[in-house]
């Protein structure tokens, strides 16, 4: 089959970042669905991996990365109960397996959601990843009560996860949502995803925050740079309120900083159920079929923003060249590969 990898970490720019190869189908085990990929979507983790690490030398074993996808089931291994060849889904995987930028994937049942009627599979793509991080930071790390009133920041409310945070918490809570966005069209997006108030990180954002909630927000989500935006985030907080984290900061935070107004830290990574088996990692399709019903309904939109189709190694190096330049905004999807 076909699928795009890399032999050894390059610049997106250098022709030999990702490369198109032929490697042998995967065969899905017990309770694995073998996919036939239509859609993808590219991520930060997908970028990071390619620039730093994986096979060194043709003849080993090739690192295929992506971790969002669409598709249509195949087949079904022997103690799969949830789906059957035939049945069009969506997710986002396990980082330590095979990754999406292949015709066919090999998927655990549990991890997986049926895409949104209403939406295509490039649409869908967009979804997986962002979704479960943004879900799990909102109602399983900070324990979010759907009728909690109080405010929520989203620090990077223009990106994958923030794109999504928005709509999640808007739609399913009472909190009022105040996301961050520094350019017009940034934050023009983050209007058009849900957000109560937008305002602009690229300035202090502890005034900006207290001028809308004068108590200070309950709950808060640094997407991105937090090393540069903690203390302006602490001094914005209320007291025994929450921050989760998905990034690993450039720089060390001083926790201590948090003792005084009882904040709880909670870190996110939305690889960790698959990876130790827990044995809740059941929810993770579950909330997506949840999301796919709000979609269907109409309370949740796609994020993806730019479309590269098709999938070939040309067009997703132009895609993770945008997303390491910082300034796309949403989801990057492609759909069908190249002939």
């Amino acid at each position: 089959m076909k699928a795009i990898s890399y032999y050894q970490p390059l610049p997106s720019s250098d022709p030999q970042s990702l490369v198109e190869v032929n490697v042998t189908a995967p065969v899905p085990g017990p309770r694995d669905l073998l996919v036939e990929v239509k859609a993808i979507s590219v991520n930060p983790v997908d970028t990071k991996i390619r620039s730093g690490g994986g096979p060194v030398a043709p003849g080993q074993t090739l690192k295929i990365l992506g971790w969002d996808a669409a598709g249509v089931v195949k087949q079904v291994g022997g103690e799969v109960t949830l789906f059957a060849p035939g049945d069009e889904v969506y997710y986002a995987g396990a980082v330590d397996s095979p990754g999406s930028y292949a015709e066919l994937q090999c998927v655990d049942e549990r991890l997986v959601g049926r895409k949104p009627k209403t939406l295509s599979f490039v649409q869908a793509a967009a979804l997986p990843l962002t979704t479960i991080t943004a879900w799990e930071m909102l109602f399983d790390r900070m324990r979010i009560d759907p009728g909690e009133h109080g405010a929520v920041l989203i620090v990077g409310g223009a990106g994958g996860v923030g794109s999504i945070a928005i709509q999640l918490a808007r739609q399913l809570t009472g909190l009022t949502v105040i996301a961050t966005a520094s350019r017009p069209e940034t934050q023009d997006w983050c209007r058009q995803m849900g957000a109560h108030h937008v305002i602009d990180h690229g300035q202090p954002l502890a005034a900006q925050i207290k001028a809308i909630v004068p108590e200070g927000v309950n709950h808060v989500l640094a997407l991105t740079r937090t090393e540069d935006h903690y203390d302006e985030i602490i001094e914005a907080m209320a007291p025994q309120s929450a921050i989760a984290l998905i990034e690993n900061p450039a720089r060390p935070l001083e926790l201590t900083k948090l003792k005084a107004k009882s904040i709880s830290l909670h870190w996110e990574f939305m690889f960790t159920r698959a990876r130790y088996q827990t044995k809740d990692m059941h929810k993770q399709g579950e909330l997506l079929n949840q999301v796919s019903r709000l979609t269907d309904a109409g309370q949740i939109r796609t994020t993806l923003k730019t479309d590269l189709s098709p999938i070939c190694a040309a067009h997703l190096r132009q895609a993770h060249a945008l997303i390491e330049s910082g300034r796309s905004i949403g989801k990057v999807g492609l759909a069908g590969f190249e002939a």
